[in-house]
This record gives structure tokens, sequence and C-alpha cells, in this order.
């Protein structure tokens, strides 16, 4: 099984299509082609299936859930522009996976191509291919002329028979649901990918807390199959309820078996899902594992407010160590805590830390419910301290940050008196005259300080809640511009245990 990922506009759709227009097993059976999410190309005697992905935030998405989904990462970077910032994140994510990776350097069509500055700039990232001496296998091709697929496929086959990726067709089938969704007309589906096994028309079936009796399957082409031997991807019907994707599907011996197997699923998770811990409890579980394990392993993400800054905190992780313990970055990055670093920290186990930068709201919200630890800090030597002592399993007294209230900033005033005064509306929370603030823009933060002044319409007030517009006076400082984003936070020192 082989995902594709890469900078959204490298020609990852393109590459695609011409390989499904090219390569499809079947031919369409009198249907119009319908998207499963996955779909097969023929390669001499074996079928390679591509899950066809919206990016790495679904793959990694599916792996945060413990679902294997993919044997090799193809990574498409175009010849004329080069590693991108979601270039990086991709390779971050593949590589956390611990699977094969090939390089589809893409666009060689045109007259800008470079692809050996391509292969120089991954070696920054970790990625050597083995023109420069490593072992990453890298293809020039174009998505668009259809010049140097047919290599690329050659590749991952060889690489197939060389990881002796196989399955056993006889046993009861097994598998991964990737895509799950209630449809009008045939009421809950989902797409899987056999891993084992042969899956057939009437088995009984249960993913997760949801069971089922296959009424129907379709594969890629929109055709109806009776069985679908392993790494097919299916559309089924005849599930009880809409599975959920990441979860793993297994044949059972009748619909009875099935649906007791998925209640007990069922009961499980609700009583899970009461219970789930906080940031605090899951990193207080790392602290501890660390102090008692002989070999451990902390795993961070660090997000930076420039390309100094990083290589800065890179630099200083390296010298950071202990007997029996070391520190694995699992990605790092310029620019603002996103959901993407949330979805691969929950998939890694890793802590993420930001140094001059800011999760945004949404990402915010993500990891409370996720219970993922983001620290963020302004000064370097603080960030590396923290680090070294988390190795350890030990941290000092930490300064616990509550955000206040968020708001904003939608129109620019000038005001003789305060200067420039933010028109804002308050999303969340409160702001409150006198409060810490801070201004972040594009997720980094530009100004830390306080809340000078607060205006409702003509008046001055103290405080302005979520739904209400405002005019917010920052400290000391005018250049506050339309789409920037002031949080009002306090803090408060909390002891470790």
């Amino acid at each position: 099984m082989v995902t594709v990922m890469g900078h959204v506009d490298h020609g990852k759709t393109k590459l695609l299509d011409h390989i499904r227009r090219s390569n499809v097993v079947a031919e369409e059976a009198g249907g119009i082609t319908q998207h499963i999410g996955a779909y097969q190309v023929r390669l001499g005697d074996r079928r390679i299936t591509f899950v066809d992905t919206p990016g790495h935030e679904a793959f990694t998405a599916l792996r945060a859930r413990g679902a294997e989904v993919t044997d090799i990462v193809v990574l498409v970077v175009a010849a004329d522009d080069g590693v991108m910032p979601q270039t990086v994140e991709a390779i971050s994510h593949a590589k956390a996976a611990g699977v094969p990776i090939v390089v589809a350097i893409n666009k060689m069509d045109l007259p800008g191509a470079d692809p050996y500055g391509v292969r120089g700039q991954l070696t920054e990232h970790g990625l050597v291919v083995e023109q420069l001496g490593g072992d990453v296998v890298s293809a020039e091709v174009s998505a668009l002329t259809g010049d140097g697929v047919d290599q690329l496929l050659e590749y991952l086959d060889l690489i197939a028979e060389l990881e002796e990726f196989s399955a056993d067709p006889g046993v009861p089938a097994s598998g991964i649901v990737i895509e799950a969704q209630l449809d009008r007309g045939r009421g809950p589906v989902a797409t899987v990918i056999v891993q084992q096994g042969t899956l057939r028309r009437g088995d009984a079936i249960v993913a997760g807390g949801v069971a089922g009796r296959i009424r129907a399957m379709f594969d890629h082409t929109g055709a109806q199959v009776d069985e679908a031997p392993p790494s097919t991807p299916v559309l089924i019907m005849g599930w009880d309820d809409v599975p959920r994707a990441g979860d793993r599907f297994e044949v059972v011996h009748d619909e009875r078996a099935a649906r007791t197997q998925a209640a007990d699923v069922a009961v499980t998770r609700r009583t899970e899902g009461l219970v789930l811990p906080t940031a605090a409890e899951r990193l207080q579980s790392l602290l501890d594992e660390l102090r008692s394990d002989e070999q451990a392993e902390l795993s961070i993400i660090v997000k930076a407010d420039t390309q100094g800054s990083q290589e800065a905190i890179r630099e200083g992780v390296s010298k950071i160590g202990r007997q029996g313990g070391r520190i694995t970055i699992v990605h790092n990055g310029v620019g603002g805590i996103n959901e993407n670093d949330v979805l691969l920290a929950d998939a890694t186990r890793a802590v993420i830390f930001g140094f001059g930068v800011r999760p945004d709201a949404k990402s915010r919200r993500a990891a409370e419910e996720a219970g993922i630890e983001i620290r963020t800090y302004r000064i370097i030597y603080e960030m590396l301290d923290d680090i070294e002592a988390m190795l350890v399993g030990r941290l000092a007294p930490e300064a616990v940050e509550h955000i206040l209230g968020v708001a904003e900033v939608r129109a620019i005033f000038r005001s003789p008196r305060f200067g420039s005064i933010a028109g804002c509306y308050v999303t969340e929370g409160e702001l409150t005259r006198g409060n810490r603030g801070r201004l972040v823009r594009n997720g980094v933060v530009t100004y830390d300080g306080a809340i000078a002044s607060l205006r409702r319409f003509k008046d001055d007030v103290r405080s302005v809640s979520a739904g209400f517009e405002c005019g917010v006076g920052l400290e000391n400082f005018r250049d506050v511009k339309e789409g920037d984003v002031i949080e009002a936070y306090e803090v408060q020192e909390v002891a470790r245990t």
C-alpha cells in the first residue's frame, strides 16, 4: 500500500490521476467511476494499492488512532519550487510512520526544473537520496507528460519485493477502514483495505463498535465484486452504523458474534471517553516513564518564529543527553503551532515546544481534547533547560498560562490620546483593561505587554466579553494590523511533582 504526500501545488493530484488513467487494474464496468479513497494499479504480476488521502493530516489522523495504513510513502516535490513548509511537514509525518520513502521530483517538463537543487534541499531535512550517497530512492517525473512515471512505479515494485510485503489470502479477512459515511441511498458505507485474508459478500464483519453483514462490495472502478483479496480497496454496504475511519475490521463467525463484539467495544469506548487524560496527566505519566525507563526516549515537536531561532534550538537540543536517554525531534518548522502539529504529537506521543509562536484557537482546542502538552517560550535557554529537565523526568515549578480572552483585529483607528486603536471582535472569554496581553500575527508573537485601554463606542470600559466589538489599545505598541489576534492571559506558578 502506497500513500502519496506533498505540498498542495506540487502536482500530487495530477500524478495520481496519470497513474490511475494509465494503469487501472480493471476496465470500467459500464458505470461511472466512483472515488472510494483508494485504487489499484497493476505492475507485472503485482498489484499496488494507492491510498488517496487528502494530505498528510488525514494520514496522521489515521495513525493517531493506531491504523497502519501504508507500506511506502511517495513524497512529491516540484522541481521548480523545491522543498516548501508543507513538504517539511510531510517528511516529518512520513518519518514518524517508519516506512520507506520514495521521492518523486515532479514538473520536470518546466524550464525552471532543478532536480539537483531539490535533492540538496532534501538533505537539509534528513532525506539523503542515492545520487548523493544516501539510501532514499528518487525519480524525476512529469505528471503532465507521463515521463518517468513508469520508472517510479518500477521503484515501488522493487521496494515491495525487497521489503517482502506479503499477506495470506486463506485466513479470515481483516484490514483497515479508511473512509466512512452515511449515504442517503445506501445507508452506512465504508471504504476498507483488506490486509489479510479474502473478504467475501455475505461475510459477518465488525469494525470497532460497529457490526454488519456485507450486502454488496464495489471496487475503485464502481464495479460490484463478490470477493476482495489482500491489498484490495473496496466500498462495503451492510453496516449497522457508520464505522470510524482508522478502526480495524475483521470477519467473524456470524452476525450474532459480530454484534456481541461490537457492543463490548462500544461500552469500553464510552467508558474511556469519560476519563480522557488531560495534558497535565499525560505529561506526568511521561515524566514518570522517563524517570524509571533505562532506555528513555523523549519525542518533541519544535516550532519557532524564525529560521535562525529554529537552527539555534536544533543545535541546542542536539547537545542535550543522558545515559540511556535520547531526544527525537519528530518535526521542526517555522511558524505558528497548527492542528497538523497536534495530530502528529498525538500519533507520536510528542510534546510540542514553541519559541516566539502560539497555537491558534482551533489548535488549542484540539490539544485540550487530545491531552497534548504545548509549552511556549520567549527565551531559548529556558526552553532548552526544560527539555533537559524533562529528559531526566523532572521539571521545575511551571508557570502555567491561562487564556482569559481572545479578540480578532478587524479594523484600525487612530486616536490622539492612545495612538493606534485596534477595532476588535472578542471571539472567546473576556478582555479586561490591565490584563497581560500579546499580539499574534500569523501564529508568531509580535508583541507581549499589557492591554492599556478598552473602549465601547466612545466610552472607556473596564472589560468586554465574547460576542462584542471593542477598541483595544496596547501599551507602548502601535504596529497593529487587520487580521492580528490579541490574547489576554494570566500566569500562575504550579509545582511539578
